[in-house]
């Protein structure tokens, strides 16, 4: 698509994170289309590298992650900006211009999502590590189980889900997760 259009020419392509790193080595382009979830080093990673090797290249996530963590790990790692996948074809021009001279481009859903957090009050944000856990708990997983993948107690397991559900403002453990859902903290891996 972008091949196609007058303004572009796409230099290269990548397989996954590291061949990204790679490939900006070679040919120095104005714009990379990162994707978010690859094999090896992820699309988070792989922008760091750019960004600290050169700075002067502009990294812009083109993915179907629209998570709250994906959203701030990859703005984080120096991304210009972040669009969906199902972006309109126009907006992902505009995306790949505004990148181009250094402006931010940003989905409107992902905008709505960084509005949504920062709205929220502070105490409702969750730690990694309940995130994890509530991630487990969404996947059906019982507090053993949980336990056992996280290398920690069954206590601390009750302990965080104590705190995930004050946090989340619910008394139990499918209301964490469809709260947790629709605010987009986690998503479901199926």
């Amino acid at each position: 698509m972008l091949a196609s259009h007058a303004d572009f020419d796409v230099i290269g392509e990548a397989s996954d994170g590291e061949d990204a790193v790679t490939k900006v080595e070679a040919l120095n382009p104005d714009v990379v289309l990162m994707d978010l979830r690859m094999p090896g080093v992820d699309g988070v990673e792989a922008t760091k590298r750019i960004r600290a090797r050169h700075p002067g290249v502009q990294v812009l996530v083109l993915t179907t992650y629209d998570t709250d963590d994906d959203i701030v790990r990859a703005v984080e790692a120096g991304a210009v900006g972040y669009l969906l996948k199902d972006s309109p074809r126009e907006e992902l021009f505009r995306g790949v211009h505004a990148a181009a001279r250094g402006e931010s481009q940003l989905a409107a859903a992902v905008v709505s999502r960084l509005v949504g957090r920062m709205r929220a009050p502070a105490g409702q944000s969750l730690s990694p590590r309940e995130l994890e856990v509530l991630m487990l708990v969404a996947d059906g997983s019982p507090n053993k189980e949980i336990a056992r993948t996280l290398y920690i107690s069954e206590t601390t397991v009750k302990s965080h889900l104590a705190h995930i559900f004050t946090k989340l403002e619910v008394d139990d453990r499918t209301a964490a997760v469809t709260v947790a859902l629709d605010r987009g903290m986690i998503r479901l891996k199926w």
